[in-house]
């Protein structure tokens, strides 16, 4: 697989994730909290559960393919974990060179 096919589905999972994490933070859990509905988070957590392994297996493989430092690796691991978080780390990882690396 070439670098920016590589590249784009890292972003591609990257934006699902995020948007998983948001949408099982603000809209899954007040819903089991406030209308009484745990069923909601058992589906939205299991989809974000199955997005954030996808995004961790990509990221092992960016690690290794394009040589990414432990910063990086460190950096999108713990973005994964923070509401906004891969939205944050994707606007920085474009400015790379890991990113242009064609």
């Amino acid at each position: 697989m070439n670098h920016s096919t590589l590249n784009s589905l890292f972003r591609f999972f990257s934006y699902l994730e995020g948007g998983s994490l948001l949408i099982l933070f603000f809209i899954a859990v007040p819903l089991k909290r406030f209308a009484g509905k745990p069923e909601v988070v058992t589906v939205f957590g299991s989809i974000h559960g199955f997005l954030f392994t996808v995004y961790i297996i990509l990221v092992i493989w960016l690690m290794f393919k394009l040589k990414w430092t432990f910063k990086w690796v460190a950096g999108a691991v713990i973005s994964a974990f923070l509401p906004f978080g891969t939205f944050v780390f994707d606007h920085y990882y474009k400015r790379t060179l890991y990113y242009r690396n064609e």
